[in-house]
C-alpha cells in the first residue's frame, strides 16, 4: 500500500470533473447574486463552497480527474480562496504523504505538534494561544489565523532565501488573486465579506484536519477513520476516511466509501482502531479540550 503510488485511471473521471464545474459555476453565481441576496448571506454560502473548492484542490493534486497532471492543475490553480497558493498546497501535502514521517514536527509539513524544547522555549502567551488552538473550538475560531501566520512565516523565509519554486508558486497565485479581486469589484461583491468567506472556509476545514492524525509508534495507526456520512463528509470529499486515503491516495473521492466498506474490519485493525462515530462524536469529545499535547508525545524526555 504505497503512500504515493498512482494506479491507472480512466481517461476522465466524470464525477470529479462534474463537481469542478458545479463548484466554479456556484462561485460565479454567488458572487454575481451577492447584490440580490445580500453580501453576508452570500459570504456564508461562499464559505461552504470554498470549503468544497479546497477539497477539490486536494483531490486534483492526487491525480484527478485527468491522467495529465498539468491539466488537472489548471482547474485547481485559480486563487479563489486567496490565502494559500495551490502550488504550495500541492508540494507540502504530497510531502505529508510520506507516512513514515506523519506527525513529526520536523519532517511532516502538516504536523500540529512541536519539538518539546521548541514549545517550552516559547513565551507563555504564545503557549497559551497554541493551547487554545489545540481545542476544536479554538482550531475553528483562531486556527485559520494561527495556521496562516505560521505558514506565511515559513514561506517568507524560503522566498528570502531565493527558492525559485516557492517564488514561482506565489507569483502565479498572486496573479490569480488579483484577477479575482478585479472580478469581484466588477460584479459589486465587496472584498470584506469575501475575505470573511475565505476565512470561514479555512475554519470549516479545521474540523477535518483537527483529528486526521495522532502521534503513534506505528505509521498506519496515525491516520483516523471518522464514520460520517453527513454534509461534512461530502464537503471534505470523504477524507473523513483518512486512513483509507493514506493507504490508497490514488483512489478518487467517490470510491473511498466503497473501498472502506469492502474491508472495514481490515482498515480499523490496520489503524489500531483510531476512529470516531462521526463529526458529532468528535465535537462532543474535543470542542473544549485538547486531543493530545502540543509537544510531540513520542519525543518527550522521560
Amino acid at each position: 500500500m504505497g503512500a504515493v503510488s498512482r494506479a491507472p485511471a480512466p481517461g476522465i473521471e466524470w464525477p470529479t470533473l462534474g463537481l469542478i464545474f458545479v463548484v466554479y459555476a456556484g462561485w460565479f453565481g454567488l458572487t454575481l447574486a451577492a447584490g440580490i441576496i445580500g453580501e453576508w448571506p452570500a459570504a456564508v454560502l461562499l464559505a461552504v463552497l470554498l470549503t468544497l473548492h479546497s477539497s477539490l484542490q486536494h483531490e486534483i493534486m492526487h491525480g484527478h480527474p485527468f491522467r495529465r497532471q498539468w491539466l488537472n492543475d489548471l482547474f485547481a490553480m485559480p486563487g479563489v480562496g486567496i490565502f494559500i497558493p495551490y502550488g504550495r498546497f500541492r508540494a507540502l501535502h504530497l510531502a505529508h504523504h510520506k507516512d513514515a514521517n506523519l506527525t513529526d514536527p520536523l519532517d511532516d509539513p502538516e504536523s500540529f505538534y512541536f519539538e518539546p524544547e521548541v514549545f517550552h522555549s516559547l513565551p507563555r502567551w504564545a503557549q497559551r494561544v497554541l493551547e487554545v488552538n489545540n481545542t476544536l473550538l479554538g482550531r475553528i475560531v483562531i486556527g485559520p489565523l494561527v495556521g496562516t501566520e505560521a505558514f506565511m512565516r515559513t514561506e517568507m523565509r524560503l522566498i528570502r532565501r531565493g527558492d525559485r519554486t516557492v517564488q514561482r508558486d506565489w507569483v502565479v497565485h498572486l496573479l490569480t488573486v488579483v484577477a479575482v479581486i478585479f472580478y469581484l469589484d466588477a460584479v459589486g461583491m465587496p472584498l470584506l465579506p469575501y475575505v470573511a468567506a475565505c476565512y470561514g472556509a479555512l475554519a470549516i476545514l479545521k474540523i477535518r484536519t483537527f483529528a486526521e492524525h495522532q502521534a503513534h509508534l506505528r505509521a498506519p495507526s496515525r491516520s483516523v477513520i471518522i464514520e460520517d456520512r453527513g454534509p461534512l463528509a461530502f464537503l471534505f470529499l470523504n477524507n473523513n476516511l483518512h486512513a483509507v486515503h493514506h493507504s490508497h491516495p490514488q483512489v478518487p473521492w467517490y470510491a473511498l466509501p466503497v473501498v472502506f466498506r469492502s474491508k472495514r474490519i481490515f482498515y480499523l485493525a490496520r489503524n489500531g482502531g483510531y476512529r470516531f462515530d462521526g463529526y458529532g462524536d468528535l465535537i462532543l469529545q474535543y470542542l473544549l479540550r485538547a486531543k493530545e499535547p502540543l509537544p510531540h508525545p513520542l519525543k518527550q524526555k522521560t
